[in-house]
């Protein structure tokens, strides 16, 4: 599918060209003349991509991009005056992605696109990849978090390190020097028993009933292993 680009200019001649220019390289471009009919079309269409000028009949640019960051991450391209530096730093400020002075190379602008939906289809996959979900149980590598259910879940460093072990090998039994190994310089002691200890403590944080898990389930004489499916719990 074509990712959709809004252009937002009232200067209907430009937009036009950059649209049929955008159109032969696979984007499917529409234009809005006025902030107002910018900020609808982005709250109804959910384009991939807005190229916004930053003057406008109805308001400014910078308006537009304030309004626009309060509801969407949607990456913004500003078109600027030539020269004007402070215009640049202001839209940056206001969340723009990038920006091109006026008058621009559609090569350029067709470059600068690419490159911001690049970006955001990079750091969209990151996100989808470093959050993980079993259930009503989510974990948050990049921030560390835990919750159960949207409830804040208390762990230790060494503890979350552990159940993100688990986590990253659902339905696979982990034996304790498996553990070790995913563990490799947290310091845990394989023989004094402490993994069982932490193991007992998260249990406590992440089960309905911890002396009745049905995440961390353990496997006599082998280890213990993450429940795959989780759905129901």
């Amino acid at each position: 599918m074509a990712a959709e680009v809004l252009i937002i200019d009232d200067d209907t001649r430009l937009s036009a060209m950059v649209a049929e220019y955008l159109g032969k390289s696979g984007f499917d471009a529409r234009t809005a003349v006025t902030g107002a009919e910018g900020l609808s079309q982005i709250e109804q269409k959910k384009p991939d991509a807005v190229i916004l000028d930053i003057m406008l009949p109805d308001t400014d640019g910078f308006e537009v991009c304030r309004k626009i960051r309060l509801s969407s991450d949607v990456p913004v391209i500003m078109l600027t005056a030539k020269g004007e530096e402070t215009d640049r730093i202001v839209g940056l400020e206001l969340g723009a992605d990038d920006y091109l002075p006026k008058p621009f190379n559609p090569r350029e602008l067709l470059a600068r696109l690419k490159a911001i939906l690049r970006r955001a289809s990079n750091t969209s996959q990151a996100e989808t990849v470093s959050v993980l979900k079993f259930g009503e149980l989510v974990i948050d590598p990049d921030s560390r978090l835990v919750s159960v259910g949207g409830e804040p879940k208390s762990l230790t460093a060494y503890q979350f390190d552990m159940l993100c072990a688990f986590a990253e090998h659902p339905g696979r039994v982990l034996s304790r020097d498996q553990l070790m190994d995913l563990l490799k310089g947290k310091e845990l002691d394989v023989f004094d028993r402490s993994i069982d200890v932490h193991i007992s403590r998260i249990r406590a944080a992440i089960e309905k009933d911890p002396k009745h898990p049905r995440r961390i389930i353990t496997v006599r004489g082998a280890g213990y292993v993450f429940a795959r499916n989780q759905n129901d719990i």
